[in-house]
């Protein structure tokens, strides 16, 4: 790059993302707090936490979909514009072009009543406003850059007469019909058996070295993430508890949460001389969060001073911890929430 040229923003950049859900007669939910992070293009963040943590909130806000009586804040830029800020057109041009999302259950995705290659021809003809039959030969070509076999005979398959792999394959075809920059992915592995999930993650990964994007991907499985993620985020309660590499969060896990996620798994009992540790309790009402850090009832190492807010510390450059022992072991990382 030359020497005056401008940098490039990152693909995708989240400052203090906020997430409310408020109805009438009902009490506030919060399911995202506070959520901040920046990817570059060609990079994958995996968001890992427990059912209920608010990775899939967090992800439909990235994208707009969330419903009416949500109440969305904060700062989410593509490509250097804030999609908040986006008149519903704008945001229809975004979404599906710019940022596009593989979705959890393809079945319920995926619309039953229009083939395979209609879906994918459309988006195509909404967004770059060419003719059908061109449409219909670029669908061709992404399930064939999928490696669905005979892929101009299931263009005409309705997604009833297609497996669960081919048809996530068919919906990462359908995500990355227009090039996006930024591809989220919402657990998008967990209703297939264990050799299909192998060969979604290679997919994905093959496509992501291919294609530059930026991936956000979430999931509750711990070695899935392993083996997707360039860098991760660890996120309990609607915020990130533990952001790092890989093996930073992996290896050297710094957050009482990360340790107890890590020794519930095989790949932590192997560490611990194949015991597995279960984490006691369960995750927190969203509609009523505990004081402090909120994970202070169901971790095994608080103290009292848990019971208020706990610091952010950062012991190295892109890499955060939320936790008062973090803190004692990085005292010049402090900082408030």
């Amino acid at each position: 790059m030359p020497l005056d040229a401008a940098p490039q923003p990152p693909a995708i950049l989240v400052e203090n993302l906020c997430v409310r859900f408020e109805r009438r007669g009902q009490p506030e939910i919060s399911a995202v707090n506070g959520v901040s992070f920046s990817l570059d293009r060609g990079k994958v963040l995996t968001i890992l936490g427990e059912s209920g943590s608010g990775k899939s909130v967090s992800l439909k806000a990235l994208m707009g979909l969330l419903p009416p009586f949500a109440r969305v804040s904060g700062r989410i830029e593509i490509a250097g514009r804030d999609i908040l800020k986006l008149p519903a057109s704008k945001l229809a041009q975004v979404r599906g072009g710019e940022i596009s999302m593989i979705f959890q259950e393809p079945m319920s995705a995926l619309d039953p009543v229009y083939t395979i290659g209609q879906q994918i021809a459309e988006t195509i003809v909404q967004h770059e406003g060419t003719d059908q039959s061109t449409a219909m030969a670029r669908a061709r070509q992404l399930l064939e850059r999928v490696a669905i076999p005979s892929a101009a005979r299931r263009l005409k398959n309705y997604p009833h007469e297609m497996s669960g792999g081919m048809r996530q394959r068919a919906m990462i075809a359908l995500a990355l019909a227009c090039n996006p920059s930024v591809l989220l992915a919402d657990e998008p592995t967990t209703a297939l058996d264990v050799t299909v999930q192998i060969q979604i993650l290679m997919l994905l990964r093959e496509l992501q070295q291919d294609l530059g994007m930026a991936i956000v991907f979430v999931t509750h499985d711990v070695g899935v993430a392993a083996e997707i993620s360039d860098r991760m985020a660890v996120m309990y309660a609607g915020r990130f508890v533990e952001t790092g590499t890989v093996r930073e969060v992996m290896h050297e896990a710094r957050h009482p949460y990360t340790a107890g996620l890590l020794s519930s798994t095989v790949h932590g009992g192997l560490r611990n001389q194949g015991e597995l540790r279960t984490i006691p309790g369960s995750p927190p009402s969203l509609a009523a969060l505990p004081p402090g850090c909120h994970f202070m009832p169901r971790c095994r190492e608080a103290v009292s001073r848990c019971a208020s807010e706990p610091p952010v510390v950062v012991p190295n450059p892109g890499a955060m911890v939320r936790c008062v022992h973090a803190e004692a072991q990085h005292p010049a990382g402090g900082a408030p929430a």
